[in-house]
C-alpha cells in the first residue's frame, strides 16, 4: 500500500453511536469507512473542475499551511477551514486531491496533506513531490491485521456533543399539534410532582388518543411543557411552538371506556385514562404536561454545503437562554424550514446590521446606515416545516435575535 495516503472530505462524518469494528491492513493506522453519503452531480462536477485546474490562490485561507498532519480530535470542518476560505466548500477541497480520493467517504487519520502552489493555482496532495516535481516513490510495507473501532478514529464533520441533546430534546409543534397533544391528568396517590419510576395517567383526543400498542413493544412518548410561540421577526407570524422537554414516558395501557351504574342505579360510561410510566426525567413532571410520540431514531451526519437558491432568513430565538445574544457553539432557531427548501447541513452566513448614525461632516446632517457586515457562519442540523435549529460555528461578535442570514458566498 502507499505510505501517507490521505483522502479527506467534509462529506464524511462520524455517525453518533455507531460501534462497528473495521478490519483492515496497515502498518500504523487503520483506515476508517464513514457512512456512505451520496455525492450529488453538482458536487462531483465542482470537484472535477477543481481537479483539472486547482483553486486560485486567492481562495486559500490566509494562513493555509504547506503541510498538515491529521490528528485525533480534528474535525473535517476545521481541516477544510485550514486550507480554504470557506470550511463548508468541501467539494473544492475534495477536487484539490481528487486523484487520490476515489471514495470521498474514506478517511485516514494520522497522515499528512501537502499544499502545492504553482502558476497562481493551488492543489492538495497526499504525497509530497520530490525535487524534480515528481511524486516520491511508493513504499511497500508488509501488512498486518489490526482491528479498531469506527468511533475511535473517524473524523467527525464537527464536534457532535454540541448538538446531540438537540437531536432528542427540543420539540417544535404547530398550534393544532399543541392543543391536541395528550396530557397528564392524574398521578398515583395524589402526588403533585412526578419523576423517574412513577406511574401516571393521561388522556388524548381524536386521532391523538393513547391506544395500546402490540404486545411485543411499548410506545414511548416525550413529556413537555411551556410551549413558547416562535414569531417571525419581520412578519410577526407565529411559525411554531417550542416546547420544553422534561422527560420520557412509556405507555402501559391505552385509554378505554367502561359501562357502569351510578348511585341511583342509572347506567353511565366511565372514561378510563391511559396508564403511563415515567422512565426518564430531566426535571419533575406534573398534571397538565403534554405528550408527543417519540420520533424514530435517526443516525445523522452532516454534509456542510451552501443552499442552491438565494436565502434571506432571520434568527428567531436563542435556545435555552434568557438573553437574546448567542455565542459560538450555541444553538439558535431560524425562521425557515423544510417548506422553504432548508435541509440539514445548509451553511448560512450571519450578517450584523450596520449602525445608523449622523454624518457630521455634512452640513445637512443626513442620517447614514453603515453596510451590513458578515459576522460568522452557522449550520442547520435539524429542520421542521417552518423553523430549523442551527449551530453557530464561528463569529466575530455576538449574534442576536433578528440578525439576518444569507448565502455564505
Amino acid at each position: 500500500m502507499t505510505k501517507n495516503l490521505m483522502p479527506i472530505s467534509t462529506v464524511a462524518a462520524k455517525v453518533i453511536g455507531v460501534t462497528l469494528a473495521v478490519l483492515t491492513t496497515s502498518l500504523t493506522t487503520a483506515p476508517v469507512w464513514a457512512q456512505g453519503f451520496p455525492v450529488t452531480a453538482g458536487q462531483k462536477a465542482t470537484a472535477t473542475q477543481v481537479a483539472q485546474a486547482g483553486v486560485p490562490l486567492s481562495e486559500l485561507a490566509a494562513n493555509a499551511p504547506d503541510e498538515y498532519t491529521i490528528k485525533r480530535g480534528d474535525t473535517l470542518w476545521a481541516i477544510s477551514g485550514l486550507f480554504l476560505k470557506g470550511a463548508w466548500r468541501w467539494p473544492e477541497l475534495w477536487g484539490m486531491n481528487l486523484a487520490d480520493i476515489r471514495n470521498p467517504h474514506l478517511i485516514y487519520p494520522g497522515q499528512t496533506l501537502y499544499l502545492e502552489r504553482q502558476g497562481g493555482r493551488a492543489t492538495l496532495r497526499s504525497r509530497q513531490s520530490g525535487a524534480d516535481g515528481t511524486s516520491l516513490p511508493t513504499v511497500r510495507l508488509s501488512p498486518r491485521t489490526r482491528i479498531e473501532m469506527l468511533a475511535s478514529d473517524a473524523l467527525p464533520t464537527l464536534k457532535s456533543h454540541l448538538i446531540e441533546a438537540f437531536l432528542a430534546e427540543p420539540v417544535i409543534v404547530d398550534e393544532n399539534g399543541l392543543t391536541r397533544a395528550p396530557r397528564i391528568v392524574a398521578a398515583q396517590e395524589g402526588r403533585v410532582l412526578l419523576t423517574r419510576g412513577d406511574r401516571a395517567y393521561a388522556r388524548g383526543q381524536g386521532d391523538a388518543m393513547l391506544i395500546d400498542e402490540p404486545a411485543e413493544r411499548q410506545k414511548a412518548y416525550r413529556v413537555f411543557r411551556n410551549a413558547t410561540p416562535l414569531k417571525d421577526p419581520v412578519t410577526g407570524e407565529i411559525l411554531g411552538y417550542e416546547a420544553q422537554y422534561v422527560g420520557k414516558a412509556l405507555l402501559v395501557h391505552g385509554e378505554s371506556t367502561q359501562a357502569s351504574v351510578d348511585k341511583d342505579g342509572k347506567p353511565r360510561t366511565d372514561i378510563i385514562p391511559a396508564t403511563i410510566d415515567i422512565v426518564a426525567a430531566k426535571e419533575e413532571m406534573r398534571v397538565g404536561d403534554r405528550l408527543l410520540p417519540e420520533p424514530p431514531q435517526q443516525l445523522l451526519s452532516y454534509v456542510p454545503h451552501a443552499p442552491q437558491g438565494p436565502i434571506n432568513a432571520r434568527i428567531v430565538s436563542v435556545y435555552g437562554s434568557a438573553v437574546v445574544n448567542a455565542a459560538q457553539n450555541q444553538v439558535v432557531v431560524i425562521n425557515l424550514g423544510t417548506r422553504d427548501g432548508i435541509e440539514s447541513g445548509h451553511v448560512l452566513a450571519i450578517l450584523k446590521d450596520g449602525a445608523r448614525l449622523i454624518d457630521k461632516t455634512d452640513a445637512a446632517r443626513p442620517e447614514l446606515k453603515l453596510p451590513d457586515e458578515r459576522n460568522g457562519l452557522l449550520m442547520v442540523f435539524r429542520t421542521f416545516e417552518k423553523l430549523s435549529y442551527a449551530l453557530v460555528l464561528d463569529i466575530t461578535d455576538g449574534v442576536k435575535v433578528g440578525d439576518r442570514l444569507v448565502n455564505p458566498l
